[in-house]
C-alpha cells in the first residue's frame, strides 16, 4: 500500500477547499489576511515603530495603533507614500503594502469571478422558483405561443398572474423566442428554468407543488407520448410530493397511452387524446359552415368562454327554466353535485341544491341570474321539418396516422349511400383503409394514387362535384415545414379550382406549424385550417377548469351532444324580428339549446367571425333570412 506523504494530504484538503468556490476562497483569504496583518503588526509592534516624531507604541492601545496603521496601508498601497520615519519603520509599512497588493488583488479577481459565476449560474436558469399559484408548463413545443397566449389572456385578472417553464433548453434562448412571438404578457410574469421535466430533482426547481395547474407539452420527437409519461410519473410518484392533488392536463397522441397515465394519475391528470381531437374536429368543421368559427370562439379566451356558475335560486326549477334565466348568458348545461357533466339535459331535469350550471359567457363577472323570464312570442314558433339526410360526396386529398381516425369518425355522421374517396402520393392510405376501415357502414370508400400538388391532377378528380373536401398534411412521411408547404401548395389550387367552377364546397385543411396557418389564412369560415392550434387552446382552457374536458369531450364525440347550425325557418318565422329569447324558447320546444346564430349576409367577413354571433342578449331582436342558421347544442 502506497504510503502518502503529509504534504500530500495539506495539498488534498487545501484541493477539496478550493473547489468549493468563491465564498470559501473568499473566507480563507480573509482569515489570511487578519494573520498577516496581525503578524507584521505584532512585529512592529515589539520593534517599536513609529512615524517620525511619534513616540514608541506601548500598551494594548499603541498594539492597536499599528495595527490600524498596518490595516490603512494592505487596503491602499498609495498611503505608504507619505511615511517618513526610521529605516525599521518603513520595512514595517512596506511589509503591510505589499502584503495588502497581493490581498486586494486577489480579492479583487475572486469577487470578479464569482460575481460572473453567478451571473452564468442565472442564465443557465437553475435558481429555485417560490411563487405559489402559478401555472406551471413543461415542456417545450411549437404549442408553445399559442399556450401562452392563451393564459396571459386567462390570466390577466388574477392577484398575482405567473406562468413558470421548465424546458430543456437554454433560459435565454426561450425568453429571446418568448419575447418576439408571445404577446405582450401585460400583468404576466413569465418565468423560464432550464432542465429535463422527467427528472424529480429539476421539478423541485419550479415548485409543482405549488402550482394551480401544471401543462405538460409533448416532446416534437418520433415517441412525444413518452415524455409526457415519464412527467406525469415524476409529478405523482415523487415521495416528497405533495398531500394535494395536482390538476396536470396533459396531451397523448395514442389512446392505449391515455389509459396508462390515467392507471397512473387517476383524477389527478387530464389527457387530451390530440389525433382523437383533430381528427373529430376536421370530420365536424368539414360538414358544417361556420362550425369553426364558433369553435374559435368558444376555445379562445379572447371571445365566449363556457363557465360553471351556481344553481342557487333555481334549486327546484327545471333546466328547460334556467335556459331562461340568464339575460346575457347561456346555459348549455349541468354539473351535478356528483361532478357528473350533463350538456343539454332533458328539459325537465329537476336542479338540485348542489348542481352548477355550464354557461356560455364573456367573462364570469358578466353571468348574473336576471330570473326565469318566459316572455315570448309563440306566435314567431315555426314548425318547418328538419330537411331529411342525404348521401353526401368527400374528398380526402393527403394521409398520415390521422386519416383512419377520420374515415371511421365520418362514418358516424353521414347518411348511408354516403361515398369517400380517398387520393394521396405519399403514406399507407390503402394499407390503413383496409386494416382500420373494414367496418364503416354508411360510407364507400375508394382510394387513388396521385400527385396531390398539381394543378391537372387535381382538376382531373372533379373536385366540384364533392360536397366536402379534407385536406391532409404528410405528417410522419415529411418533416413539418415540408409537409406544410406541400398542403398550402394544395389547399391554393383547390381555392383556384372552386373559385373558377362556381362550385361551393367546404375546405378544411391540416397544418402542422401555426405560423403556416397565418399564411393560409381563409377568405371564409369553411376554409379553415385546423392545426395544433386547437389542442393548445383546449390545454390552455382545461389548465382554468378541469372539468371543461369533459364538456369538450362531449361536444367532440359523436354519441353525445353537438353543436349544429340549423336552418333558422326551422325554429322562427322568418323576415320578422324576433327576440332570441324567442329563439331559445322554441329550440327547449325541440330538446335542443340554442346559444346563437349566423348570419348568411356576413359569412364572408373575417371581422364579423364570418357572421358567428354567439351568446347574444335575450332582448335582442333579429331578423332571419332563408339561408341564416341557428346555433344550438343537441344529439343530431
Amino acid at each position: 500500500m502506497r504510503k502518502i506523504s503529509l504534504a500530500s494530504r495539506v495539498r488534498y484538503r487545501f484541493d477539496n477547499l478550493v473547489s468549493r468556490g468563491s465564498a470559501v476562497l473568499i473566507g480563507m483569504l480573509a482569515l489570511g489576511s487578519v494573520v498577516t496583518v496581525v503578524a507584521i503588526g505584532l512585529v512592529g509592534w515589539l520593534a517599536g515603530v513609529a512615524p517620525e516624531g511619534e513616540p514608541p507604541p506601548e500598551g494594548a492601545d499603541g498594539f492597536a495603533h499599528v495595527l490600524w496603521m498596518g490595516l490603512m496601508r494592505t487596503l491602499d498601497s498609495g498611503t505608504m507614500g507619505g511615511d517618513q520615519g526610521a529605516p525599521h519603520f518603513l520595512v514595517v509599512m512596506l511589509s503591510f503594502t505589499i502584503a495588502g497588493i497581493f490581498v486586494v488583488s486577489t480579492f479583487i479577481g475572486l469577487l470578479t469571478s464569482g460575481i460572473e459565476a453567478k451571473i452564468e449560474e442565472l442564465r443557465k436558469g437553475r435558481s429555485l422558483v417560490v411563487e405559489n399559484d402559478h401555472i406551471l408548463v413543461l415542456g417545450w413545443s411549437s404549442k408553445i405561443a399559442t399556450v401562452l397566449d392563451q393564459l396571459i389572456e386567462a390570466n390577466q385578472s388574477h392577484p398575482k398572474p405567473r406562468i413558470v417553464i421548465l424546458a430543456e433548453k437554454d433560459k435565454v434562448e426561450m425568453e429571446d423566442e418568448i419575447a418576439s412571438r408571445v404577446r405582450k404578457p401585460g400583468r404576466v410574469r413569465i418565468i423560464c428554468r432550464t432542465g429535463s421535466p422527467i427528472d424529480i430533482g429539476d421539478l423541485e426547481i419550479v415548485n409543482p407543488d405549488g402550482a394551480r395547474a401544471i401543462l405538460i407539452l409533448s416532446p416534437e420527437d418520433d415517441d412525444p407520448d413518452s415524455g409526457a409519461i415519464k412527467s406525469v410519473l415524476a409529478l405523482v410518484n415523487n415521495p416528497g410530493r405533495t398531500r394535494e392533488k395536482y390538476h396536470i392536463v396533459a396531451e397523448l397522441e395514442g389512446r392505449e397511452n391515455i389509459e396508462v397515465v390515467k392507471m397512473v394519475a387517476g383524477d389527478e391528470v387530464e389527457t387530451l387524446d390530440a389525433h382523437a381531437l383533430i381528427a373529430r374536429m376536421m370530420v365536424q368543421t368539414c360538414r358544417q359552415s361556420g362550425l369553426s368559427a364558433v369553435y374559435s370562439d368558444l376555445l379562445d379566451f379572447g371571445g365566449v368562454e363556457i363557465y360553471f356558475t351556481s344553481s342557487r335560486g333555481l334549486a327546484g326549477r327545471t333546466f328547460g327554466d334556467a335556459l331562461l334565466a340568464f339575460e346575457t348568458s347561456s346555459v348549455i348545461g349541468v354539473r351535478t353535485a356528483a361532478a357528473q357533466i350533463l350538456l343539454n339535459p332533458p328539459t325537465d331535469t329537476k336542479l338540485g341544491p348542489g348542481d352548477d350550471l355550464i354557461v356560455i359567457a364573456e367573462d364570469d363577472s358578466a353571468i348574473h341570474m336576471s330570473g326565469v323570464d318566459e316572455r315570448v312570442d309563440t306566435q314567431a314558433f315555426a314548425d318547418a321539418a328538419p330537411q331529411p339526410r342525404k348521401p353526401e360526396r368527400t374528398l380526402i386529398v393527403g394521409w398520415n396516422g390521422r386519416g383512419s381516425l377520420m374515415v371511421n369518425e365520418l362514418d358516424q355522421y353521414v347518411a348511408p349511400g354516403s361515398e369517400l374517396k380517398v387520393v394521396a402520393d405519399l403514406g399507407t392510405a390503402a394499407e390503413d383503409l383496409a386494416r382500420d376501415c373494414a367496418g364503416v357502414k354508411n360510407l364507400s370508400i375508394s382510394h387513388e394514387v396521385r400527385d396531390t400538388t398539381g394543378r391537372r391532377e387535381l382538376e382531373a378528380l372533379d373536385v366540384p362535384s364533392y360536397d366536402h373536401v379534407i385536406l391532409l398534411c404528410y405528417s410522419g412521411q415529411l418533416a413539418p415545414q415540408k409537409a406544410d408547404a406541400r398542403t398550402l401548395v394544395t389547399l391554393l389550387h383547390l381555392r383556384r379550382i372552386a373559385q373558377t367552377s362556381g362550385a361551393r364546397f367546404s375546405i378544411v385543411s391540416e397544418m402542422l406549424d401555426v405560423r403556416n396557418r397565418q399564411l393560409a389564412e381563409a377568405g371564409r369560415a369553411d376554409d379553415f385550417i385546423v392545426s395544433d392550434r386547437l389542442v393548445s387552446l383546449l390545454m390552455a382552457q382545461v389548465a382554468e377548469s378541469k372539468d371543461l374536458n369533459a364538456v369538450f369531450t362531449d361536444l367532440f364525440d359523436p354519441e353525445g351532444c353537438e353543436i349544429y347550425l340549423k336552418p333558422a325557418k326551422e325554429y322562427v318565422t322568418l323576415g320578422t324580428p324576433v327576440s332570441f329569447r324567442t329563439v331559445v324558447a322554441s329550440a327547449r320546444r325541440r330538446g335542443e339549446v340554442a346559444i346563437g346564430c349566423r348570419v348568411a349576409a356576413r359569412a364572408s367577413a373575417a371581422a364579423n367571425a364570418f357572421g358567428v354571433v354567439l351568446n347574444p342578449a335575450k332582448a335582442s331582436h333579429l331578423t332571419f333570412g332563408d339561408e341564416d342558421r341557428v346555433i344550438v347544442i343537441a344529439e343530431s
